[in-house]
This record gives C-alpha cells, structure tokens and sequence, in this order.
C-alpha cells in the first residue's frame, strides 16, 4: 500500500477533528480504500 501523502493527512485531520459528518471509521476506511487502490494504479504503469 502506498504512504501517506500530505494532501492525505492533511483530509485525515480535518475529518477526523471537526467530524464533518462521517464516522472515524468510514474517514478511516475511505482512506485505506484510496490507498490501496493507489497503489494498485502506480503499479499498472510499469
């Protein structure tokens, strides 16, 4: 799985302060998603 990027952590904290109406856990499980997924693109263009 790729690491966290800036603008990623950056979407990670203001989520999970001002629990703009998601759960932790959705916050969480999004960004996981879109880790994974990330890595799967980088990986498709060698």
């Amino acid at each position: 799985m790729i690491g966290f990027t800036l603008p990623e952590i950056r979407r990670l904290l203001t989520k999970l302060v001002l629990r703009v109406a998601d759960t932790a856990e959705h916050v969480w499980a999004w960004s996981s998603f879109r880790r994974r997924r990330q890595h799967q693109a980088r990986l498709s263009h060698y």
